[in-house]
């Protein structure tokens, strides 16, 4: 059995569950753990001196969990995903026993404990000016305060992509303004390449029609 482990990491409304949920429309046996169900409850959120909440660190998140969560789907991904309908042919020929988890957030490789469960890491970004107006167009709970964009959430952002490269290889960055589509596309050929990797080194496997099926 192949499993794959996909990161979609990246900016603030840059499209992360957007294309997630398109990927699992497009992959076989394909489960989404979202980084955004570990957030901590907002009594335990730090408040900086100007009263934002500091939601954009991983103090802000129970990642402990999401470790728990991630290596919970390795060790039996058959009993945590299920089979999706979907137009990638070609790519189940290539194997009857491929699973994929896609992983989406936007602090997943500054975490030392996650370095190594990525198969493909890829990172969305958008301009300053395209996410501030995206994240304005977005209700929160709890709402974003006055300012609370250009004081907390886009430092951050800027803070933890720097952190992450100079900790982390491989990564792949992709264009947040693009057609979804396109960026989709674009996965789901490197997830196919992946996999005639591992029908390579393990031989030929029967092959089994299926049936054909499109920001955060």
């Amino acid at each position: 059995m192949k499993t794959l482990v996909i990161g979609i990491g990246g900016v603030t409304n840059g499209g992360k569950t957007t294309l997630a949920r398109r990927l699992k429309k497009q992959l076989p046996n394909c489960t989404i753990i979202s980084q955004d169900d570990f957030f901590k409850s907002q009594s335990e959120v730090a408040v900086d001196e100007h009263g934002f909440l500091q939601y954009d660190v991983l103090d802000a998140l129970y990642m402990e969990e999401m470790v728990a969560s991630i290596h919970s789907w390795m060790a039996n991904p058959k009993g945590c995903a299920l089979t999706s309908l979907n137009n990638m042919h070609d790519m189940q020929q290539e194997t009857d026993d491929c699973w994929v988890l896609i992983v989406e957030g936007f602090l997943l490789y500054n975490y030392r404990p996650l370095g190594d469960v990525w198969n493909k890491k890829y990172f969305l970004t958008i301009p300053y000016e395209e996410c501030k107006k995206r994240r304005s167009s977005r209700i929160y709970n709890p709402p974003d305060p006055p300012g609370y964009f250009d004081g907390h959430v886009w430092p951050m952002y800027l803070k933890n992509k720097r952190e992450m490269e100079e900790n982390e290889m491989d990564i792949v960055y992709l264009d947040g303004t693009k057609l979804q589509q396109d960026l989709c596309s674009r996965i789901c050929n490197d997830i196919a390449q992946e996999l005639k990797k591992t029908t390579a080194v393990m031989g030929p496997v029967s092959h089994k029609a299926e049936t054909q099926e499109g920001p955060t």
